[in-house]
């Protein structure tokens, strides 16, 4: 695979991680998980948990980049500084194990990547992201389909062709004016 792109979706209670493979332009499923860390005793060790979690799932399948979920603007500041925390427990393995880009996506932009909706359910996700990458998913990992969506965004965000040129003459002007860009 030319790329292996792991999706993250970090959480405190669960946090689910979405890998796919790129060859060319094309995205396919790799592999995806829920980590349930709703026994762990206290927030330090979920944040242990989180890091060896992703620390496995980059040794297993050596990811080049990583998207994760940004945490969102919320009413309760405690909820966004516990997500915050388990977000950096995550690039930290990530990086550690050599990833080298990161990128951070709001959970509305992933969602209207895959569905061409912001406000989508978790159900429309799945949905969009089986025939996508035509595979089943199961419903019980609702928070591993949301990181593989946010795989897939990040995917679709770095292989979209350069915006039309403003101007006069377009994509053949364009072209002509540049034909370093052109791929053979």
């Amino acid at each position: 695979m030319e790329r292996v792109i792991l999706g993250i979706d970090p959480g405190t209670q669960l946090l689910g991680f979405g890998i796919i493979g790129v060859e060319g332009k094309k995205a396919s499923y790799v592999d995806m998980g829920v980590l349930d860390l709703r026994k762990e005793p206290d927030a330090y060790t979920k944040l242990q948990s989180i890091y060896e979690c992703i620390s496995e799932v980059c040794r297993n399948y050596h990811p080049t980049e990583l998207a994760i979920e940004s945490p969102f603007y919320g009413k309760n500041a405690q909820v966004v500084l516990k997500l915050g925390r388990a977000q950096g427990a995550a690039i930290l393995a990530a990086k550690e194990y050599g990833v080298l880009e990161v990128t951070e996506y709001a959970p509305r932009k992933a969602k209207e990547a895959i569905v061409g909706n912001g406000a989508a359910s978790k159900e429309q996700v799945q949905m969009m992201l089986e025939k996508t990458l035509g595979v089943k998913l199961e419903s019980k990992h609702l928070d591993a389909t949301d990181a593989l969506a946010i795989a897939l965004c990040h995917h679709f965000e770095t292989s979209r062709p350069v915006a039309v040129p403003k101007g006069k003459g377009g994509w053949e002007q364009f072209l002509k004016d540049h034909p370093e860009r052109i791929s053979k």
